[in-house]
């Protein structure tokens, strides 16, 4: 592992000057200002090394061979506030024509977890809430007294997963975040779990995360993350999805791997586990926005990055919205993916780099998830490395 984070942090040193040396408006640096690692110093002249050309050329290649498999979306890889990469690939309304392009606004999935979470420490920064409130606090009608919003955050809360026990409305089209409320109220299934005894993936917590937010902000959720994450980030081509307005024109459409479009669905309506639409651009700014503390603090995403569920042994984990991998030598990644209908994601991040690779479709290929391993072999210029990175939704 310490050879392979020496390797990486060269090739990202030399990706480093380049970027710095040829975005337009950028000035040149001098020699004295190149990055220094150890006892190496990267000079001036290797912005044109060869291996960084060869790099790009392997990237190109590898997406060439990924459009020819099915991978139909965008693409993003960042260092340190600079884009190295950046390609769109194919249409993201098929029926029109309309072609992936920089404005296209994409479902993220359970990607829209990172988001919510961070509506959650936002309003814990400000003194609004704590981590270790009980959600019944914030929700009366909530019947499991023992559970905290930090349960929520990190899945060791026991909540059954609404997706799999709520049945289709009669009386109207979508569900929302109050008829989930309503259901754990009144129907108060059984939890699969003691509070904060196991770890279980499961998409109740985020929902009702996002009406915790609501409760406490007097807000709708969709308007509150537009005030004070979307604004403020100027993330003007993300927004939380509510399928009974009319649908931004941008907004891509999703499809299954045979090109159908895929229906939309009574669970459509309900938000903070799923339904915000962004761009790989305007995530990228949500990426940097968590390294320049500029709108969780620092300590607070400390702790969002800090492992929670040690019942396994191994390099995978949970945080605060965040899964994570975490090696024995200190290195760490955090990322989430998303899979919602025909739309698969995968935001990852190489926190110690400040190196991201966010990746969004709109046509069904699992092997998006794949990706980012790939694109860390390619970079490494190595077929070895960290297999952990195949991740699941």
């Amino acid at each position: 592992m310490q050879k392979r984070f020496q390797q990486l942090t060269y090739t990202f040193s030399l990706i480093y000057i380049f970027l710095s040396c040829n975005i337009k408006g950028d000035a040149s640096p001098t020699p004295d200002s190149a990055p220094k690692f150890g006892k190496v110093k990267i000079e001036y002249n290797d912005t044109t090394a060869p291996e960084f050309k060869q790099m790009i050329w392997n990237l190109d290649t590898f997406y060439k061979n990924q459009v020819k498999a099915g991978f139909n979306g965008s693409v993003l890889i960042g260092y340190k506030g600079k884009v190295l990469y950046e390609r769109y690939f194919g249409v993201s309304q098929k029926e029109s024509g309309a072609m992936w392009s920089p404005e296209t606004q994409s479902q993220l999935a359970s990607t829209s977890k990172t988001l919510t979470s961070g509506a959650i420490l936002l309003l814990k920064d400000k003194g609004l809430l704590h981590l270790d409130d009980n959600v019944s606090k914030y929700i009366t009608s909530f019947p499991y007294k023992e559970i905290t919003i930090r349960m929520l955050l990190n899945h060791r809360s026991g909540l059954p997963d609404y997706i799999h026990l709520m049945t289709k409305p009669k009386d109207k089209k979508y569900f929302n975040n109050d008829d989930v409320v309503d259901f754990f109220a009144t129907k108060k299934p059984k939890l699969t779990f003691i509070p904060n005894t196991h770890f279980r993936y499961c998409n109740s917590n985020y929902a009702i995360l996002a009406t915790i937010v609501e409760s406490v902000s007097g807000m709708k959720f969709d308007y509150f993350m537009k005030r004070f994450v979307f604004n403020p980030l100027d993330m003007k081509n993300t927004f939380v999805l509510d399928p009974n307005k009319e649908r931004v024109c941008t907004a891509s459409f999703c499809y299954n791997y045979r090109w159908t479009k895929e229906p939309e669905m009574h669970f459509d309506g309900v938000w903070g586990d799923k339904g915000t639409y962004s761009s790989v651009r305007d995530m990228y700014k949500w990426d940097q926005a968590l390294y320049s503390g500029k709108l969780i603090k620092k300590s607070t995403l400390a702790e969002a990055f800090k492992p929670y569920s040690f019942e396994n042994p191994g390099v995978k984990n949970y945080g605060l919205g965040w899964r994570m991998l975490n090696y024995p030598d200190g290195m760490k990644i955090v990322f989430h993916n998303g899979w919602w209908h025909g739309n698969n994601t995968c935001f990852y991040r190489f926190i110690e780099d400040n190196f991201t690779v966010i990746v969004l479709g709109n046509r069904f290929n699992k092997s998006i998830y794949q990706q980012p391993l790939k694109i860390y072999n390619i970079i490494m210029g190595s077929k070895n490395g960290a297999s952990e990175l195949e991740g699941e939704e």
